[in-house]
């Protein structure tokens, strides 16, 4: 029969694709990454995928296949970056950890990934070691970024082995992308600020498409002329995708390495021309207080997007006026993975708290606590479900879907969408405090406490109350210059939020706790402070 139709070639939607590209049409742009002793390493991307290729070499000679999970726990350097390229491009998963959870953490979640190869970086093989002592499947450590003999190797049950001697010999030959691109190609647990940390699946697909959506014009708009420094962490949701990001168009890919402290950024800000910086808030609130201790001034620098906790628009305001940026908020979650709203860089500032719109791919939908659909969507506060191309549908090991029959994922946060279709989130349902029988939002507390000179983080808790159930504690972490008294940081509440919302105490941190994404981590501050 002869077919009228036409057709299209088949291009599985597969991550090596970005790298073959930038190899192939911007083999010259750099990914630079800072040194701890200062200085820079450089590499183009066409050899950065010539390594990364042999590096495929060496795991399938380990007997990594398709499927396979292999961990990497390190810092954003380039030699994450080629290790992330040959696991995805060979069709293995990639199990990012977080060095900031405990070994017994971290050995929890191989135990569920069976990952027997780990990539580490060098300051991180002692972790790597207790690691291996909880984590019988755990066989060889490959150390990254590192030519030089370690200068003390740890007891291990696990093969230690510096990675650089053995690609010399890596086999070359490694077919990149010969499998579906619905195949699993990442594995990111969550932070666990609101319960245990759950195993998120990435696919090939998946990331693709997230990659496309973060380039659009009205998102993260990363284009060939930026320098992009990718702050955030790769173990954090793929680094936001920004590696995907950066090759798919040749931008240059500036990597911090382990110091992400004010002084470390401002450097390497200036000596690389960083155009767009993409990160948590406390890491721009250490440049800021880092460039006005000094002065410095930062000229190339136009973006900072940041995600991961809300910021008073107090401090988003200095931020914007003294290092001359725009700063774009957003939203997203380890299940989104992870970007699902951005501020557009076009448009002007909004109201305090707006976190942008969703981009083509997502679709937000707000219903109340029975999960039922608000029958008006606009300038109301409901239960934010969210679905798409890149959210999740269920958690790795699970056999129970996380979304529910119309593919809507339950976020947990509580949002507003205002006419223009601009997200607010107004707070955590697990968050709330129920005092006396009616409920107290801390985010509309917090709000106004974060907005106060002085006042560099704040967060509030409910404590157990014999009488009302739950009363809310106030807990603030200050500078010098913020007030002394109790009364001076809960003034301001009055005629902003009802009487009773207004915290029965206020305890001040010399470091508020954080998990390892940004986020103030309120389980250990319930766990410490919530008692009576």
């Amino acid at each position: 029969m002869l077919m009228k139709d036409g057709d299209v070639q088949s291009f599985p939607l597969t991550l090596d694709k970005f790298l073959d590209h930038a190899a192939k049409w911007r083999p010259a742009a750099e990914v630079t990454t800072a040194r701890d002793d200062g200085s820079t390493a450089r590499i183009g991307y066409a050899p950065l995928r010539a390594r990364s290729v042999r590096i495929s070499g060496l795991l399938r000679r380990h007997g990594v296949e398709q499927g396979a999970r292999v961990a990497t726990l390190a810092w954003n350097t380039q030699g994450h970056v080629e290790a992330w390229f040959a696991i995805m491009g060979m069709g293995a998963v990639c199990h990012t950890l977080n060095p900031r959870l405990t070994a017994e953490q971290l050995a929890d979640m191989l135990a569920q990934s069976e990952a027997a190869i780990l990539f580490v970086s060098p300051d991180l093989v002692g972790q790597a070691s207790r690691i291996a002592a909880l984590s019988p499947g755990l066989s060889l450590i490959l150390v990254l970024d590192q030519t030089e003999p370690l200068e003390t190797t740890p007891e291990c049950r696990a093969d230690i082995r510096l990675l650089e001697p053995l690609l010399a010999e890596a086999p070359s030959d490694v077919l990149w992308g010969d499998f579906a691109e619905t195949a699993p190609c990442g594995l990111c647990f969550t932070s666990g600020t609101t319960g245990a940390p759950k195993g998120v699946t990435y696919t090939h697909r998946s990331s693709f498409l997230h990659t496309l959506r973060v380039l659009q014009a009205d998102v993260m708009a990363v284009t060939s002329r930026d320098r992009l420094l990718a702050v955030v962490p790769m173990f954090h949701a793929n680094a936001w995708g920004l590696p995907f990001a950066a090759a798919a168009v040749g931008a240059r890919l500036v990597l911090p390495g382990r110091r992400l402290d004010g002084a470390s950024l401002a450097r390497l800000i200036v000596s690389e021309g960083v155009t767009a910086g993409v990160g948590v808030p406390t890491v721009w609130l250490a440049l800021l207080e880092h460039v006005e201790a000094t002065g410095l001034e930062l000229p190339s620098l136009e973006r900072i997007i940041m995600g991961g906790a809300p910021l008073a628009p107090a401090l988003m305001e200095r931020i914007e006026r003294r290092l001359g940026v725009i700063v774009q908020t957003s939203w997203g979650m380890t299940e989104l993975s992870p970007s699902g709203t951005v501020a557009s860089p076009q448009e002007l500032r909004r109201s305090a708290g707006v976190s942008g719109r969703p981009a083509v791919g997502v679709d937000l939908l707000l219903t109340d606590e029975a999960g039922q659909a608000l029958p008006e969507q606009r300038g109301v506060e409901g239960h934010l479900k969210v679905r798409g191309a890149a959210v999740i549908r269920r958690y790795f090991g699970q056999s129970e879907d996380a979304a529910d029959a119309d593919g809507w994922f339950a976020t947990g946060d509580l949002a507003r969408i205002d006419a223009e279709g601009q997200l607010t989130i107004t707070g955590r349902a697990k968050d709330l405090i129920k005092s006396g029988g009616e409920w107290i939002n801390p985010a509309e507390i917090e709000a106004v406490i974060g907005a106060l000179p002085g006042v560099a983080l704040a967060a509030v808790i409910g404590r157990v109350d014999d009488k009302w159930g739950e009363r809310p504690i106030l807990l603030v972490e200050l500078s010098p210059d913020a007030p002394t008294d109790d009364e001076a940081l809960l003034e301001p509440l009055k005629g902003r939020v009802a009487s009773w919302w207004i915290p029965d105490a206020v305890h001040r941190l010399e470091r508020m706790p954080l998990a390892a994404t940004g986020k103030i981590d309120k389980l250990k501050l319930r766990a410490e402070y919530g008692a009576r």
